[in-house]
Parts: C-alpha cells; sequence; structure tokens
C-alpha cells in the first residue's frame, strides 16, 4: 500500500473505502485517486470527491484543476436549481492518455490503440500457425507506425505506455500448438519486453495473457463489478484471472489462476486438465475430425462456422469442466462471482454459462455457498485492452482502485 492510502474496513455486508490524505507530497496518489473515482464513478462534481475520499475541499479543488489542465479531466454542463453555487461534473477526458496493448496469442498477434477511456482507436491483426519472437518483433515494427497514424500528431505524445498479454513458457506447450521445439525455444532467452520497449521508444509491461484478460474486466468492465470473482477466458487454451478485494491478483510469479491445468473429471470419470475439455483447441480438434475447417475459430470471434452436433458436444464438456473447477476453487477461497468470457460470439458465451451453472448445481454443493456464473463484459478484445490497461493502471490508477468506494 502506498504511504498515504487508507483503505477502512467495513462490516462483510459494508464496501471498503478508499481514502486520501490531506498531507502534503500526497498530491500524486491523490490524482490517481481522483481519476480512479472517476472511472469506477461517472462524471463526479467536487463535493462528490471531497464526500467519498475524506479530502478537504480545497485539497479536491486543486487536484480537479491540475487534472482539468493536464487534459484528464473535461469539465461538464453545471447542474443548476439547487442551494449555493452551481454543481459542475466533471468526467476522464477521451483524449487525456492514450496506451497501447499487444496481444500475443498462440494463434495470432493484435496490437491495439485505446484512447483513456479505453475504448479502442486503432487495431492492426494477424494469424499465424504459432507465436515466435522474430515474428512478434516484425508485427510490431510493421503495425505500431500504423496505428499511431490514426492519431493527430499532436496527440501522439499522450501515448504513456505499451502492455504485452501473452502466455507464459511458450516452450513449455509444442506439444499442443505443433510447432517445431527449435523455434518455441527461442523465447526462453529472448527478452521481449526490453526489444519492444526499445522498439517502441516507451516503457512496456507484460503480463499473462489470461490474467491482462481479467484486468480488463476490472478496469474496463460494466454492471456492478464483485469484490471477490474467478474469471475464465476461452482462447486456443482457457486461461484465467483472480480478483481478490477488489485486486487483481497475480501470484508469485504473475501465473496465479491459471487454471488451465486444473484437475477435473471427463466423461469417461478419468481426471484430466481443465485446457483438455474446455479450450477453443479442443473444439478445432473435434472439428477436424468431422470434416469440418476449424480455421473459421480464429478469423472472426462473432460468428463460428461448427455444426450444433459437434458445438453442442463441446459445450456439455466444458461446462462440465468449468463446473468442476468453480466448485475446486470454491472450497478453497470463497468468491460470490465466476465470470466467463473469451474469444467468441456473445451467444455461444450466454450458452456457456447457462450449462456450466446447471453442471454446477448438479454437483455436490454440501458446504459450498455456490457462486454466480455470469457472462464477462469486455468480451473477444480482453486481452489486448488488458495489455493495454497495465500502464494505464500504473500511471493512473491507484493500488486498491478496484475497490468499491462507499458514499
Amino acid at each position: 500500500m502506498r504511504q498515504g492510502q487508507e483503505t477502512v474496513d467495513h462490516p462483510v455486508t459494508s464496501k471498503p473505502r478508499l481514502r486520501g490524505s490531506n498531507q502534503s507530497g500526497m498530491r500524486a496518489h491523490n490524482e490517481r485517486l481522483v481519476l480512479s473515482l472517476v472511472r469506477r464513478e461517472g462524471a463526479l462534481a467536487k463535493s462528490d470527491i471531497a464526500r467519498m475520499t475524506g479530502l478537504s475541499a480545497q485539497t479536491v479543488s486543486v487536484i480537479m484543476r491540475a487534472l482539468e489542465a493536464d487534459g484528464l479531466l473535461r469539465r461538464g454542463e453545471p447542474i443548476r436549481g439547487r442551494i449555493g453555487q452551481p454543481s459542475v461534473p466533471m468526467s476522464l477526458a477521451p483524449d487525456g492518455a492514450y496506451f497501447l496493448g499487444l496481444k500475443i496469442g498462440r494463434r495470432s498477434l493484435e496490437l491495439t490503440l485505446i484512447d483513456f477511456l479505453g475504448q479502442p482507436v486503432a487495431s492492426r491483426r494477424r494469424i499465424y500457425a504459432y507465436p515466435t519472437p522474430d515474428a512478434v518483433v516484425a508485427f510490431t515494427a510493421e503495425a505500431l507506425p500504423a496505428v499511431l497514424r490514426e492519431l493527430p500528431p499532436d496527440r501522439r505524445q499522450r501515448v504513456g505506455g505499451m502492455g504485452i498479454a501473452m502466455p507464459f513458457q511458450l516452450w513449455n506447450w509444442v506439444q499442443y500448438v505443433g510447432a517445431p521445439q527449435a523455434e518455441m525455444d527461442a523465447w526462453r532467452n529472448r527478452d521481449i519486453q526490453s526489444e519492444l520497449s526499445a522498439l517502441a521508444g516507451m516503457p512496456v509491461h507484460v503480463q499473462n495473457d489470461a490474467t491482462a484478460a481479467c484486468g480488463a474486466e476490472l478496469v474496463f468492465g460494466t454492471g456492478e463489478r464483485p469484490k471477490d470473482f474467478l474469471y475464465f477466458y476461452f482462447a486456443y487454451f482457457i486461461g484465467g484471472g483472480l480478483v481478490l478485494n477488489g485486486h487483481l491478483f497475480t501470484g508469485r510469479t504473475g501465473n496465479a489462476a491459471g487454471v488451465g491445468p486444473m484437475p477435473v473429471p471427463g466423461r469417461d470419470g478419468q481426471m484430466r486438465r481443465l485446457l483438455n475439455v474446455a479450450s477453443m483447441s479442443v473444439l478445432a480438434q473435434a472439428m477436424e475430425r468431422a470434416g469440418e475447417d476449424p480455421s473459421t475459430l480464429w478469423v472472426n470471434p462473432d460468428h463460428w462456422d461448427v455444426s450444433e452436433r459437434v458445438l453442442s458436444d463441446w459445450l456439455d464438456d466444458a461446462a462440465a469442466g468449468l463446473a468442476s473447477a468453480t466448485l475446486s476453487a470454491s472450497a478453497l477461497v470463497e468468491m460470490d462471482t465466476v465470470m466467463i468470457d473469451g474469444w467468441m460470439p456473445a451467444g455461444i458465451r450466454a450458452e456457456i454459462v447457462r450449462r456450466t451453472t446447471a453442471a454446477l448445481h448438479r454437483l455436490d454443493l454440501s458446504g459450498i455457498e455456490p457462486p454466480l456464473i455470469r457472462a464477462g463484459t469486455v468480451g473477444a478484445q480482453a486481452r489486448a485492452l488488458g495489455a493495454a490497461a497495465i500502464p494505464l493502471s500504473q500511471r493512473y490508477l491507484v493500488e486498491a482502485w478496484g475497490a468499491t468506494v462507499e458514499s
């Protein structure tokens, strides 16, 4: 916890409250706190922020003026009709800052530029058979200038950094992706973070791809954000993330909640890894066995050209695996919600949520309070957006920004 930040714990039925500090030297923290609140709650007046944070009205006024002068906050129309001076709501300025997110997947690369609200401004994508460091560097060298040209020249200096979302230890997954071991071994000795930082001329941060997708839900997700939730993301392999008390929990190596290796029972009762029953690669293999072309899975997340029989069998197996994994996780960590998202059509995602809920409630839940299972809100671009959220969070959000504030 940064100096000057106070998290006030309330009873279980209440929500944690973030407080600022009126001490000198805390301006950087307090500015991030204000930006975090406005991102979370929407447009807020100075009086609202003072009430939520415990900062003095004078301190809040100084912070808001500074953030407006820096182009990070935008003044709204005054709200009249109340006693005293009109209330002026302040909201995030979309053009206040920009960030880059690079998603390195097992079947595709994607570079996305987002504005301060998290809305995509420009994107470039490339499909390949498998990822190599040379392919990543070459793609970035070509795509980065093209993406930046989408910004007016006077805004390009507002790009605040790049995040990379990628699977860790790619050389350990050769048997699953059908790549030459020698080419994948190149990842062992390449510092892709330093190479791309030098290429882009800006700070670069790296995070596990599914963890980054979970971070996108935390930063850019809509609707109610639970304090504690387990997150499943469907891609070539299924991955996951974990949020505890409003914080993205990454673990010692940054690979916490890597749900793929979790043991789950298959149809024959034999234990299998979750990634072997609930990954898109499993669906692709089933399509090939049925004489269908699986390449469409990697082209357009809004449309899968797959037969109903093949899809339904995969959905049943994936849902059973997710339900078993959810039960195991719930026995270890109390959480009220499980979110499911991925590179898939919204209708299929909704069907996975429905079938997983049904499968969970067919299990023995004695001693377990089953979590609510629902769809994520970010969608197919969660990994690229989550990558871009890393530098945004580093610069403009407080550590516990994800905790809900109490008004």
